[in-house]
């Protein structure tokens, strides 16, 4: 059974299941969901807890095999979490899943929990995890969208009493907020919570935000491949800054750009070999937002453009590794700002 984030509080009240699966890349809210269920399972008697992380395809999964048909001798009620970081159980491992959720069927003395990353569609369709999305209760941690991320901001504070000011001064505090974390959502609930503490129930003034989270910037590069795709200039002219300011590497920041704009060119060229756009984005392991992004961008980019892109990369690649290339800045900063820039303006909306 699929069941939505929004549902669990009231799904847990109700009672509890014996297996759930937790599968999705925003830390938070997988911590916050196991979390939920941990707690809901101690109020019920579950007070022994075991947890298998399983690492490569030669794991021994009779340990969880055992776990999940056997009560320990100090507890009536047991919870067992299995962790699977790369989403690949394996063979042995599907098999094992499958008999695990065989066995968590009518077992009202152990709660199973799985906790996985996100998914592709392909994995999602394979029978282990068939088996543990039919078996028990399955909830997809989705990432917040950057547009989302205001709301989101103030759902948080509204949980702990505190609002913003009503109207567009309002939305201004809650878009600076936003802009500050830019997406993660680690950052935002601990300056959230940061608030919380500084600050009694009641309304927060724009000021009073400012001062809480204005040094508290987390520039994540693999965010500026989201702004420069969305054709968001002035958030990719202020990423790339803060990205310089927080020291990471320029070759990391011209990979992210130089990936997207080889990802872009491979599918261009595979649509025009006559593959559907879906199967050439499946090929290209592009999905979720990343896959959104492509389909809008991708009519707005000619063969030429992204041939010009392509070789201004090229160039970039050499400014950032100290070669000097005539028409471009020497530093690299300043080259990877003309490259992401040009990128960008060439992925707006008009």
């Amino acid at each position: 059974m699929q069941l939505a984030l929004a549902q669990l509080g009231a799904h847990l009240q109700k009672g509890l299941r014996s297996l759930y699966t937790l599968h999705g890349d925003e830390p938070l809210l997988m911590q916050e969901a196991a979390d939920a269920i941990r707690t809901a399972a101690r109020a019920q008697g579950y007070t022994e807890r075991t947890v298998h992380t399983v690492h490569g395809a030669h794991f021994d999964w009779s340990e969880v095999l055992a776990a999940g048909g056997s009560l320990s001798l100090f507890a009536d009620k047991q919870i067992v979490e299995v962790r699977i970081p790369s989403g690949k159980p394996g063979k042995d491992g599907s098999a094992a899943i499958q008999q695990l959720v065989q066995q968590a069927q009518g077992n009202d003395s152990t709660l199973t929990l799985f906790m996985l990353p996100r998914l592709d569609f392909a994995t999602r369709k394979g029978a282990w995890f068939g088996a543990l999305d039919n078996g028990g209760v399955s909830i997809q941690l989705d990432t917040i969208e950057r547009a989302a991320l205001p709301q989101w901001i103030a759902q948080r504070l509204q949980q702990q009493g505190q609002h913003v000011a009503p109207g567009e001064e309002g939305q201004r505090t809650l878009q600076f907020f936003a802009d500050r974390v830019e997406g993660n959502l680690l950052a935002a609930h601990q300056e959230i919570q940061k608030l919380g503490l500084l600050f009694p129930p009641g309304e927060l003034s724009q000021a009073q935000v400012e001062s809480a989270v204005l040094n508290v910037a987390r520039y994540d590069v693999f965010k500026l491949s989201e702004a420069v795709l969305s054709g968001q200039v002035a958030r990719v002219q202020r990423m790339l800054d803060g990205l310089q300011a927080e020291g990471e590497a320029e070759v990391l920041v011209h990979y992210t750009l130089a990936e997207d704009i080889r990802a872009l060119k491979r599918v261009k060229d595979a649509m025009a070999a006559g593959q559907p756009l879906p199967m050439a984005l499946k090929a290209q392991r592009i999905w979720g937002p990343r896959e959104r992004l492509f389909e809008r961008v991708l009519p707005r980019l000619s063969p030429a453009r992204l041939n010009n892109l392509l070789q201004s990369a090229h160039q970039v690649d050499g400014i950032v590794k100290g070669l000097k290339v005539p028409d471009w800045p020497q530093d690299g900063w300043q080259a990877l700002h003309r490259l992401a820039l040009r990128f960008a303006r060439m992925c707006m909306v008009r």
